[in-house]
């Protein structure tokens, strides 16, 4: 199998499904805020996959939200904002700079090492990030769990699991090892 076949594949079936005329009518129609919900409905089924231990439906969960991805990335692209190779250059770029000890000069011998490395140099992107948009950066303790997950109009498999108590506001990211846990029993 040869990834960059198989990639490019999923993103000619993307270009197709959303072709207005010829493309799904379904496709067609979306958006960002339209799909949203299904992007993380589809990050919930990864990690429930993970919690169950099971490897052949975390392959087709994986699948789905790389689905997601190659939506999202289609929709931007019709835009004139970015393209699939843009999101994989942008996060080839990241790992490259967040890991100085692998692809630099930078020692790290410990994975408590690496966390903080990782931490430091996260924390200096988003002060540069805020900076270039005009905005205070976040403080060192803010993160993105510490905010319930958004109000969504959730699609109707929304309505067990993860996915439904996310779709109500009420589960923040911190709670759902405990949710996970409670399935593994």
């Amino acid at each position: 199998m040869n990834p960059s076949r198989d990639v490019l594949r999923l993103i000619e079936i993307m270009a197709a499904l959303r072709t207005p005329g010829t493309g799904c009518p379904w496709d067609v129609v979306q958006n960002f805020a339209s799909i949203a919900p299904y992007t993380l409905e589809e990050a919930y089924e990864v990690v429930d996959a993970i919690a169950r231990g099971d490897l052949e439906d975390l392959r087709d969960e994986l699948g789905d939200l790389l689905l997601q991805v190659v939506f999202h990335a289609r929709m931007a692209e019709e835009q004139g904002a970015f393209a699939f190779g843009d999101v994989v250059a942008s996060i080839a770029e990241k790992l490259i700079r967040r890991h100085p000890h692998v692809f630099g000069d930078a020692e790290a011998r410990a994975a408590g090492e690496v966390t903080g490395l990782w931490a430091r140099i996260k924390a200096e992107e988003h002060a540069a990030r805020a900076s270039r948009r005009g905005r205070r950066p976040r403080p060192a303790h803010w993160k993105a769990c510490h905010r319930p997950c958004p109000r969504w109009r959730a699609p109707k498999s929304f309505r067990t699991g993860p996915a439904a108590l996310a779709s109500t506001g009420t589960m923040r990211t911190r709670s759902w090892p405990r949710y996970a846990k409670r399935r593994m029993r």
